[in-house]
């Protein structure tokens, strides 16, 4: 099993980043630095999941996440079918339940969800025999970006004691609450940075520092990850205008200068060019790690995916 032999995960599931413990994050992101590796070769193709049956369940729109889910099965030798929640019951008035309950009949080995309401996953795992992941639920964790997040960060210095500043739109980010969870228990430093009406209630109680000022949050980062503006998931203006928002949120050049000489841009994508981010620092290979994001996704999801099947493997569960 690429060189790492034994269980990794003590739970069947990877529902949150809160449920993985310092040791099982390290060996995860020391199993996907094997992945690179394999997906680096011009023979990709493994045979560990021969015989699975993986789900990907998307019940909003994306790209990187299930794109790279499907391509970690493949390679990793599942069988991937990619369910289309449009053209699904789901369309009809089928509730997650009743969806939940005809997939188990179809007996597969691992489901990965994405749902528009916190806790779908959670509710997901208890209703069906195989391992489910949370591919982002609601506005509460995306533990696999957090993941691969820390893996770019990993491979390019030592993450205890960096500071990492997470920018934008706070409140609807369940990137930034993973993050959080995962990059201070690596030993990092985080700051939160967002205009008041997009941090969450009670912020401080996550953990990281609390800031209102964007220049101020940059001061001495060494990280500086940005946050998409989430306009589908506001009800109301939380902000006068993106121009404005820009102007004062947006990484461009001026603002990066505040962070630590050397300081690296991330962004889990998609980006809103102009709004958030410049494409000037988006693009600058100098500074920029958001495509290598999407490289360490693919791997990351490969050790998960790995990790899970071993413990499908000791327990005797849905063998094939």
């Amino acid at each position: 099993m690429n060189g790492i032999d034994g269980p990794i995960l003590q739970a069947s599931h990877l529902l949150g980043a809160d449920t993985l413990s310092l040791d099982e994050i390290n060996a995860l992101l020391d199993l996907a630095e094997t992945y690179v590796t394999v997906n680096r070769a011009e023979q990709k193709k493994r045979a560990l999941l021969k015989g699975r049956t993986l789900i990907n369940l998307f019940f909003e729109a994306s790209t990187r996440t299930q794109s790279s889910f499907e391509l970690a099965g493949k390679r990793l030798g599942a069988d991937v079918l990619n369910m289309s929640v449009k053209t699904s019951s789901v369309a009809k008035g089928e509730t997650l339940l009743d969806t939940a309950t005809t997939l188990n009949a179809m007996r597969p080995d691992i489901l990965v969800v994405r749902h528009q309401d916190s806790g779908a996953a959670e509710l997901l795992s208890r209703k069906v025999d195989c391992c489910v992941v949370n591919a982002g639920d609601g506005a509460h964790e995306h533990p696999t970006q957090a993941l691969l997040d820390a893996l770019t960060i990993r491979r390019r210095r030592s993450v205890e004691g960096l500071v990492v500043a997470i920018c934008g739109d706070v409140l609807h980010s369940r990137v930034a609450r993973s993050n959080i969870i995962i990059l201070q228990k690596l030993g990092a430093r985080v700051r939160l940075a967002a205009p008041r009406t997009l941090l969450p209630p009670q912020a401080d109680r996550l953990g990281a520092e609390v800031y209102t000022d964007m220049c101020a949050a940059l001061d001495g980062a060494d990280i500086v990850m940005m946050l998409r503006l989430q306009l589908e998931r506001m009800s109301s203006a939380f902000v006068p205008s993106t121009r404005e928002y820009f102007r004062f949120w947006g990484l461009d050049r001026n603002k990066l200068r505040r962070a630590k000489p050397g300081a690296l841009v991330m962004h889990p994508g998609p980006m809103n060019r102009g709004v958030e981010i410049d494409s000037a620092v988006a693009d600058d290979g100098e500074v920029s790690l958001i495509q290598e994001q999407v490289e360490m996704g693919v791997a990351i999801r490969m050790a998960v995916l790995d990790a899970l099947a071993r413990g499908l493997a000791g327990a005797g569960r849905n063998a094939p």
